[in-house]
């Protein structure tokens, strides 16, 4: 079967069941999903080597070649709705450049949980302009001053963010001149720790209750160390790049066939889908 259809079926998998997920595992109504990076190594071929240089700091032979990938992975049910894989370095190999292929996946009113590192002006915006929602942790480069904007609470407020001057590497220009010239969105602290979010009724989602949604997006880790640990993808076994996505697509659909069977017991025993071991 081609690579593209392996894919196509992999998303179709997740992301149905993503969106059938039962309506008790929603977060007040709203369906989740949670994205990272991660890396995986493979057979050191010239093939392999072409497409998925090892790193840049190892020498010739004494490595292996290596992919980045970006997932998209449902909160509720631990399906993979959806992926992007690309070598680890170099243009176009970076978490963002590989998250804005998948970024369209997102449903109308689903949330995104991310770390840090996906709090840019563009993500922020695209995410807004397809009516989804983003919770992420502030980046360490910006500087809340809960004195701006229209407060909201104690250290909770919305803001305005005009959009930079320098585009992201991975959007074209006429993408990037589409979007509004300002964005608003809220910003909240909860023990210290800073928060940037779309959801901005501050009566229906109270700032405690965002914290704790976030402290579920380390969840994502879990769900790549079962992939990369427990089902051996850490170390793929094909000696060619089109044969190492395949390899990929398939490891992810048996994962979405494995959490479709969890979500079924969970619905029979009234348990979130996390709480059930098979």
């Amino acid at each position: 079967m081609p690579q593209k259809q392996l894919k196509q079926v992999v998303e179709s998998s997740g992301q149905a069941l993503h969106q059938q997920a039962h309506k008790s595992w929603l977060w007040k109504g709203h369906n989740t999903l949670l994205t990272d990076g991660t890396t995986v190594l493979m057979p050191d071929t010239q093939e392999n080597q072409i497409d998925y240089p090892q790193q840049s700091n190892q020498k010739p032979g004494l490595g292996f070649p290596i992919a980045r990938i970006v997932g998209l992975i449902s909160l509720n049910v631990g399906s993979v709705a959806s992926y992007a894989m690309g070598a680890f370095q170099g243009k176009g190999s970076g978490e963002t450049s590989l998250f804005s292929q998948v970024i369209g996946v997102i449903a109308e009113n689903d949330i995104l949980l991310a770390d840090r590192y996906y709090c840019t002006w563009a993500i922020i915006a695209l995410i807004m302009q397809q009516n989804s929602h983003i919770l992420v942790q502030n980046h360490a480069q910006r500087k809340p001053d809960f004195r701006r904007g229209k407060k909201l609470g104690a250290k909770d407020h919305l803001i305005e963010w005009e959009k930079t001057k320098r585009k992201p590497g991975w959007m074209t220009q006429s993408d990037y001149d589409a979007l509004p010239n300002k964005i608003v969105f809220r910003e909240f602290s909860v023990k210290g720790r800073v928060y940037v979010t779309t959801l901005i009724d501050a009566k229906k989602y109270h700032k405690q209750e965002l914290a704790e949604l976030y402290t579920q997006r380390w969840i994502v880790e879990l769900d790549f160390r079962s992939l990369k640990t427990h089902m051996k993808m850490e170390m793929l076994r094909c000696k060619s790049p089109d044969m190492v996505r395949k390899e990929i697509a398939v490891y992810l659909l048996a994962y979405n066939l494995i959490r479709a069977s969890i979500a079924r017991a969970a619905k029979v025993k009234n348990k979130f889908p996390e709480k059930v071991v098979l």
